[in-house]
């Protein structure tokens, strides 16, 4: 039976909803099959839309919770005497909500100043659903003698700390050290030792205070004032970090022109908006300009404008002063916009990397990682990386895409990674895209080290007519110094392929690194990331039409990527049709290649040819391959050309929705990886972070 954790709030503003939801991603993060419940809906003032958690939730992972029930409508049946009937559909809900899962993370309610009947249905569901209650609180300005003293409070309201009452608090934006809030936050080892001495809360997470998760965006800003837009720009993707206030002199106003700033200033003061798209112009993404007032901003001036607003510079106007105008944006809600999904999915991953899931998985007694879920395998891939600590070169250093990746990969610390690029041109790419570049990020110019190269190249190629000249040239190309980096040991992996071609990445390896002993072919794996399992496709990328004993082999591969991924490799050799029933050359070869990976391999579970649904699903399994020890239950899928196993993978990967790791090549001696040139920075990451796995596996 699932243990339920309900968490309730010890005031307002404790950021609840990212608490849960940071929870429930950490509990999948390790394997555990978690589940969440929203038992009563309450909305925000301004709050239109549909129920904000349980969108969330639907919108970020695999969970689908049914709907809470409104408020209002609980207030109304608890008023007529109805308590019996609420509490019933609360329960039908729950059970709506829960298949299957070994714990769930029940969001409570807030007390508001509105209505003071919060604490006692909270008590109510807590009894109703036979829960624990986990507090959660925000620190903020408080000192840590205040928080403790509004938890005890609170505990107090459920029957205090103890087993089967209230089994632990969280506390979420915790202070942090003034130069640790531009990196990433973390909290100090004093402030833990701190807490840890305070036993009886129990406090099983500490989320640190990131201003960064606040940043809204510019279109958050127009509908909060309700302000006209003048020039939309990127509106819907610039984020707001800082709001200024401008009355100043142009020459005093320079220094306000930052990376993420909304500047309020009066509608009449065209110097400043020439200012701002001057600032636009040269690199520096303003977010956006609300002039204030009932001025209107002449067209000869938007037209000099016109290089600044075609970086994407969004001007807005609003009816009010300029000081209304700010007083008003400092009272904007901090609740993440309905719409704002990629905000949400920030703030969701960052509290998970902070909050105690495996307490709450020893607490409740569940197996820690019993299930490959995607969130679980992309948490080991992260994890197992950032054990590896492998130096990975990108040669596309200059690439949006690759220099947001590889920030993200030093943040997180998955990989130290190289950008092989003019330096200076990653700094105009970062600034273009808001992208801070950690100091662990290394970005290498291939002009200062070129000539390094061109011995080492000639003397390995040599015996095809290699040349000093030709070597020299030849380095101009970066995936070819990258391999050459690999090649001597400089670096531990190549991931290039976002805006080369396979072959360019693929010919340079083959040629230098070359296949690693006992491998027949190179070929490549997606591992990708379904809504409820993991499951690899192979070959999606390399060998165009591979006959029965390489495709055999291609198989093999497959699987050994797979159990070294942390998959159990149910293989499937895929055709256009199932068993005996079907005749030709195609189906044949499929035929003949599973009988010599089964006669090469007998330690695997391997099976073909099999329709894909015969593969995947049960229920066709079982009228199609009854006595098949894979059908319906395959985890590796060997397409049997590469026709087939590319469409496929991209079929699935655009219309799923569905992360795709990949592709990861295989049978080279050192690991070296090409990217889709369709690839989102999340896949760059994630195929990032299994060079550095494979990198300790070669």
């Amino acid at each position: 039976m699932a243990r339920a954790f309900y968490l309730v709030p010890s005031g307002e503003g404790v950021g609840l909803t990212s608490v849960a939801l940071g929870l429930v991603r950490a509990l999948d993060n390790r394997g555990i099959r978690v589940a969440f419940f929203k038992p009563i809906g309450q909305h925000g003032e301004n709050d239109l839309g549909p129920e904000r958690s349980t969108y969330f939730v639907r919108h970020t992972s695999s969970l689908t919770p049914a709907a809470p029930i409104p408020l209002a409508e609980a207030d109304r049946l608890r008023a007529q005497g109805r308590s019996d009937e609420l509490f019933e559909r609360v329960l039908e809900n729950y059970a709506a909500s829960t298949p299957a899962a070994d714990v769930v993370i029940v969001e409570g309610l807030v007390d508001t100043q509105e209505s003071s009947g919060e604490t006692e249905l909270n008590r109510d569901l807590v009894r109703t659903l036979g829960a624990e209650v986990l507090l959660v609180a925000a620190q903020r300005a408080s000192t840590l003698e205040e928080v403790e003293a509004r938890l005890a409070m609170t505990a107090s309201r459920f029957g205090g700390f103890g087993p089967g009452r209230v089994v632990g608090s969280i506390l979420n934006r915790v202070q942090t050290p003034p130069d640790e809030r531009f990196s990433q936050p973390s909290i100090s080892a004093d402030l833990r030792h701190e807490l840890a001495r305070k036993a009886e809360l129990n406090v099983i997470g500490t989320i640190p205070d990131n201003p960064e998760l606040m940043a809204c965006r510019t279109i958050d800003i127009a509908r909060h004032l309700g302000a006209e837009v003048l020039v939309e720009g990127d509106i819907l993707q610039r984020r707001v970090k800082h709001i200024t206030l401008v009355a100043r002199t142009v020459a005093n106003a320079a220094e306000a022109m930052r990376a993420g700033t909304i500047i309020v200033t009066p509608g009449d003061r065209a110097d400043v908006v020439l200012l701002a798209a001057m600032a636009a112009a040269n690199g520096i993404p303003v977010s956006g300009l609300v002039l204030t007032g009932p001025y209107e901003v002449p067209a000869n001036i938007l037209e000099l404008c016109r290089p600044g607003l075609d970086t994407g510079l969004t001007i807005l106007r609003a009816g009010e002063n300029s000081w209304s105008t700010a007083t008003l944006l400092a009272q904007m809600s901090a609740e993440i916009p309905i719409d704002d999904l990629d905000r949400a999915q920030r703030v969701i991953e960052f509290v998970a990397e902070h909050v105690g899931a495996d307490w709450l998985a020893k607490y409740s007694e569940v197996p820690r990682e019993v299930r490959l879920s995607p969130a679980a395998f992309c948490h080991q891939l992260a994890d197992k990386a950032r054990k590896a600590a492998k130096r990975i070169v990108l040669p596309e250093g200059d690439e949006p895409r690759t220099v947001k990746a590889a920030a993200i990969c030093a943040e997180r610390g998955i990989a130290q990674c190289i950008l092989l690029a003019d330096p200076e041109a990653v700094r105009r790419v970062a600034s273009a895209q808001e992208i801070v570049l950690p100091e662990s990020l290394r970005i290498v110019d291939p002009k200062s080290m070129r000539a390094n190269y061109v011995g080492p190249l000639v003397e390995r190629r040599k015996h095809k007519g290699m040349t000093p000249a030709l070597a020299e040239e030849t380095l101009e190309d970066n995936v070819w110094l990258g391999t050459m980096m690999l090649e001597l040991g400089e670096v531990d992996g190549l991931v290039s392929g976002a805006v080369h071609s396979t072959a360019n990445t693929i010919r340079p390896a083959l040629q230098i690194i070359k296949t690693r002993p006992g491998a027949k072919i190179v070929s490549s794996i997606f591992f990708m990331c379904l809504p409820e399992q993991v499951v690899v496709y192979g070959d999606c990328a390399v060998v165009p039409d591979p006959d029965a004993p390489t495709l055999a082999d291609i198989a093999i591969q497959s699987a050994d990527s797979a159990a070294a991924f942390g998959l159990r490799p149910k293989v499937a050799m895929i055709s256009y049709s199932t068993g005996e029933s079907g005749t030709g050359s195609d189906v044949d070869k499929v035929r003949e290649a599973t009988k010599i990976a089964q006669k090469s391999r007998p330690d695997l579970c391997l099976d073909g040819p099999l329709q894909y649904d015969a593969a995947a699903i049960p229920e066709v399994a079982r009228s199609k391959a009854p006595k098949s020890p894979v059908a319906g239950q395959a985890n590796v899928f060997v397409f049997p050309d590469l026709n087939t196993g590319n469409t496929t993978y991209k079929a699935v990967q655009r219309s799923a929705h569905v992360t795709s790791i990949g592709p990861m090549l295989q049978g080279m001696r050192r690991p070296v990886n090409d990217l889709s040139r369709g690839a989102l920075v999340e896949d760059i990451v994630y195929t990032i972070a299994l060079t550095a796995i494979q990198a300790v596996q070669s």
